[in-house]
């Protein structure tokens, strides 16, 4: 049977093999696509993944080389511990940007993670990976490690220096609420929407200032909007009142195109309790309140719809990988993972599919076609 062309061994074709030339035994884009592979189909360790591809050698021979077999455990340990992340990075991010460019991409939210298991030097104490998600395209698009020693603040700005920042929308919470980060998205050609906490003072007393100057003039002659939503599930009842002032004043001026400031303040009523909340972001984005307030919801989908299903399903938090590079490369190969088996419509959990795809090549090649470009 002809090999068939499930394309995904040509994202990494540039990619540089951290391997010298006696070792090459198999091709790097075998091993790679064998990982994702396994890890789809559920493999959370280098000897699952060898089990996987031992198991599943003639289905991976349909598109695969494999002149000397499937590689060992230690094979993969030995190429994921060494290979360089922010050059495989940079391969799945314009693997992602190419799929971004036919589906449309829109909304990026950054947020970092700790893989709790995996002891590191950073400032969580264990590997700690930031992501960039397609919040709208459920997908991932890039991925940064803290460095040992560091801190999320520093991993943002080389995350976002990988990714086509072109009309799209970057949120991120309080921790990236920096005026070089916000400038360097206006620099890349995107616009912004951050949180607005303690971690900036005079920033915050600014945008503050501003909503109590102007809730105590009733906005009069003031350029605004306002929306309202109301939500009810799970016992839970909240209400939503997001109001948007355009062209504040008063606001340091080291933030750049600032366009407009958010109040977003929620009532929230469960099992008879009633907390009140209020949270401030800045933006350089002159949308309506009520697209404002959707892009701050959708902005936790990162949360919701990535760091949930890396622990539920992926079972994160528990892995101990950390050795060298192999932590963060695996990371990054989980994401992708998780985003391919998010685009299918099919009905079922995440861990379900993984199982499914598993049990069934068929599936697993669809898994695999999802993000191929036709």
């Amino acid at each position: 049977m002809p090999k068939q062309d499930v394309s995904i061994a040509r994202y990494f074709a540039d990619l540089p093999d951290p391997r010298v030339d006696r070792t090459k035994k198999h091709s790097l884009g075998d091993i790679l696509v064998i990982a994702l592979c396994a890890v789809i189909a559920g493999a959370d360790s280098w000897e699952e993944v060898e089990a996987f591809g031992e198991a599943k050698a003639d289905w991976l021979k349909r598109f695969l080389a494999l002149p000397n077999g499937i590689p060992s455990h230690d094979t993969f340990y030995r190429v994921f511990t060494r290979l360089d992340p922010p050059a495989f990075g940079k391969c799945v991010a314009d693997w992602m940007a190419g799929v971004c460019e036919a589906v449309g991409l829109k909304h990026i939210a950054v947020d970092g993670k700790a893989a709790r298991s995996a002891p590191r030097g950073t400032f969580s104490g264990c590997l700690h990976l930031v992501s960039a998600w397609a919040a709208e395209n459920r997908l991932i698009l890039g991925q940064q490690a803290v460095a040992d020693g560091s801190h999320e603040i520093a991993a943002i700005p080389e995350l976002l220096r990988v990714l086509d920042l072109k009309g799209a929308l970057v949120t991120i919470d309080a921790a990236g609420c920096q005026k070089e980060i916000a400038k360097q998205i206006r620099d890349q050609g995107g616009d912004y929407l951050l949180a607005v906490k303690g971690n900036q003072p005079t920033l915050q007393a600014a945008v503050h200032g501003e909503f109590d100057r102007l809730i105590e003039a009733d906005f009069a002659g003031v350029p605004h909007d306002g929306a309202e939503s109301v939500d009810d599930a799970h016992g839970r009842h909240e209400e939503r009142y997001t109001t948007v002032v355009y062209d504040p004043q008063g606001l340091p001026p080291e933030w750049p195109d600032v366009a407009a400031v958010v109040l977003v303040g929620r009532e929230r009523e469960v099992k008879g309790v009633r907390t009140d909340t209020a949270h401030y972001y800045i933006t350089s984005l002159r949308g309506t309140a009520a697209e404002l307030a959707n892009l701050i919801r959708r902005h936790w989908s990162v949360e919701n719809e990535l760091h949930w299903c890396l622990d539920v399903a992926f079972g994160e938090d528990a892995n101990k990988t950390a050795a060298g590079h192999a932590g963060v490369n695996l990371g990054l190969v989980r994401r992708v993972a998780a985003s391919l088996l998010q685009q299918d419509p099919g009905r079922g959990s995440i861990k379900t599919k993984r199982l499914k795809a598993a049990l069934n090549e068929d599936y697993l090649e669809q898994v695999l076609q999802g993000f191929v470009e036709n």
